[in-house]
């Protein structure tokens, strides 16, 4: 049976991220160690805090920049309530996305990246792979009723971790995964939900992070 790392070595493989509501540390922790090792993928797909992290990575920002930053991160500095369907405009995250990665395009990073959102509409998983990442990203983070949904084009999503929580929804068929999976804490997920469960499918290896402690905006003082 090979370690972790040997199978990270033997062939390519995408990254896919969990979502994890503000849990996104976990995932930094995680970037932090491929890049160490010098283990890179050839795409990555996520949900949220996974679309996040990974959207980020895969643009060029650094893991060290990435955990200086989103580590620093407090309530203030996203904090902009306004009129609409949640209560937060999301023009503060968004301009936090900028101050990490510039006005980058998902379609111009050193990784291919396909990040989940749900489409208001259809209420099915939807998978972005080009446009504008500070958008991209905001509209997979946006949680109901915390922020207002995304438009992008004609359409409007809201979070990726509705419908897709393991982020796999930009995974193809036979492709050898690397899946890192935050283990939910919420209330509102009912005990046995598929959404709770480790994702079952062929060439998919998971690292599961438990016990991490409870995450949202009043816990980043």
């Amino acid at each position: 049976m090979p370690t972790l790392h040997q199978w990270l070595r033997s062939a390519p493989f995408t990254l896919s991220m969990s979502a994890g509501f503000f849990s996104f540390f976990a995932h930094c922790g995680m970037v932090s160690l491929l890049e160490e090792e010098g283990l890179f993928p050839v795409q990555i797909t996520g949900a949220s805090a996974g679309a996040l992290v990974g959207a980020c990575w895969a643009a060029g920002c650094s893991s060290a920049v990435l955990k200086e930053r989103l580590f620093s991160l407090t309530r203030e500095d996203f904090w902009d309530p306004g009129l609409g369907l949640g209560l937060l405009r999301g023009e503060r995250f968004r301009d936090v996305l900028r101050e990490l990665c510039d006005d980058a395009l998902l379609e111009d990073g050193r990784f291919p990246v396909g990040l989940s959102v749900t489409d208001m509409r259809s209420w099915s998983p939807h998978v972005l792979r080009s446009g504008r990442l500070a958008e991209a990203v905001s509209a997979s983070c946006a949680v109901p009723l915390l922020f207002q949904p995304v438009r992008i084009g004609r359409r409007y999503f809201l979070d990726g971790g509705l419908k897709d929580r393991h982020g796999l929804a930009g995974v193809a068929s036979g492709e050898r995964v690397f899946y890192h999976h935050i283990a939910s804490r919420s209330p509102w997920r009912r005990k046995g939900s598929a959404a709770l469960a480790l994702p079952a499918r062929d060439n998919l290896v998971s690292l599961t992070i438990h016990g991490l402690p409870r995450s949202g905006p009043s816990r980043l003082e």
